[in-house]
C-alpha cells in the first residue's frame, strides 16, 4: 500500500496541473470594484452625465453627510420620477433662454446627491438641501415626490435655485454695494430661525433665512425671484398705511426691490442670463 500510494499523488497532480493549462486560477471570488450596470444608470449616463458632466448619486454613501447629520436612502422607485422633475424644471428652463445653455452646462455641479428623508441635525433642526462650494447640490425628501404638492415642489425649487445661486457670487462676487441695502438686518448664522416671515420682511429680506448673511441672502433672493409665483404681489407696498408696522413692512419690501433690481443687472453682466426671462420659462410649469 505505501507504494501504491507514492505513485498515485504525482499522477493526481500531474491531471489537475495540466487539464487547463490556459487558465488563471488566481481570481478572486468576490470583486468590490464591479458594479452592475442598470437600465436605470445607462439613462443617467445617457441624459446627465454624458450630456452635462453631472453624476447623479442615488446611492447612499455616507460621506455625503456629517457624522452628525441622520439621513434615509432613497428609494429606486422614486429615483426617475425626480431626475423628470430635475430636469424639467431645472435644466429645461436654463435651454430655453438665451445663453441659459452656455451658463448651465459651464457652472452646474459635477454631484447631484439625492436623499430619500430630510436631513435632521442633531439639535433638531431638518435640512432642506445644501451645496458645496458649486460642486455638489443635495436634494432631501426625494422619497415624498409629487410635483403637484406644492409644498413639496416648492421645497426642492426653492433648494435647487437657491443653490445654483451662489455659483454666481462664487464665481463673480456679489452685486456692487448689495450689503448696504439693508444692513441692519442681517442675524447671523445662529439666530436667523428665530425670525418670522413677517419680521424677515420688515427687515428686508424674502425669508428668515435670508438674514443669516449677504451671501444667504443673495441665494434665497433669486431662488424666490424665479419659483414664487406671487413675488410681484407679495413685495408690492401696502396702501393706505396707517400704522408703524405697515411701513416698515412697506420699507422692507423697497428693499427687496432694491435688491432684485440689482441682482438681474448683477446677472445679466456676468452670465448673460435675463433672470426675468428665466422666471417666466419657470413659472409657465406650475
Amino acid at each position: 500500500m505505501k507504494g501504491f500510494t507514492i505513485y498515485i499523488i504525482p499522477v493526481l497532480i500531474l491531471i489537475l496541473s495540466s487539464c487547463y493549462p490556459e487558465e488563471n486560477l488566481n481570481v478572486p471570488v468576490n470583486d468590490t470594484q464591479i458594479e452592475i450596470v442598470t437600465e436605470l444608470d445607462q439613462y443617467i449616463d445617457d441624459h446627465f452625465t454624458t450630456e452635462y458632466g453631472m453624476a447623479i448619486r442615488y446611492k447612499f454613501v455616507d460621506r455625503y453627510v456629517s457624522s452628525l447629520q441622520r439621513v434615509t436612502a432613497p428609494r429606486l422607485e422614486s429615483v426617475r420620477p425626480m431626475l423628470d422633475f430635475v430636469e424639467e424644471f431645472w435644466i429645461n428652463p436654463y435651454l430655453e433662454v438665451e445663453n441659459g445653455e452656455d451658463f448651465f452646462k459651464k457652472h452646474v455641479p459635477p454631484e447631484i446627491i439625492f436623499l430619500g428623508g430630510l436631513i435632521y441635525l442633531g439639535d433638531g433642526l431638518q435640512v432642506l438641501g445644501t451645496a458645496d462650494a458649486g460642486a455638489r447640490i443635495t436634494f432631501t425628501n426625494v422619497n415624498a415626490i409629487d410635483p403637484t404638492d406644492e409644498e413639496w415642489r416648492d421645497q426642492q425649487l426653492n433648494t435647487v435655485y437657491h443653490e445654483f445661486a451662489h455659483t454666481v457670487h462664487q464665481l463673480y462676487k456679489l452685486p456692487t454695494a448689495f450689503e448696504t441695502i439693508s444692513p441692519e438686518g442681517y442675524t447671523g448664522a445662529g439666530s436667523w430661525f428665530v425670525l418670522t416671515d413677517e419680521e424677515a420682511l420688515e427687515r428686508g429680506f424674502v425669508s428668515p433665512y435670508a438674514t443669516s448673511n449677504p451671501n444667504e441672502d443673495f441665494a434665497e433672493t433669486v431662488s424666490f425671484f424665479l419659483f414664487y409665483s406671487d413675488f410681484y404681489g407679495h413685495f408690492v407696498d401696502q396702501e393706505d398705511c396707517e400704522t408703524t408696522i405697515c411701513e416698515t413692512r412697506n420699507q422692507g419690501r423697497d428693499m427687496i426691490r432694491t435688491k432684485i433690481s440689482s441682482i438681474t443687472s448683477h446677472y445679466e453682466k456676468v452670465t448673460g442670463v435675463d433672470l426675468e426671462e428665466l422666471r417666466a420659462a419657470i413659472q409657465s410649469r406650475l
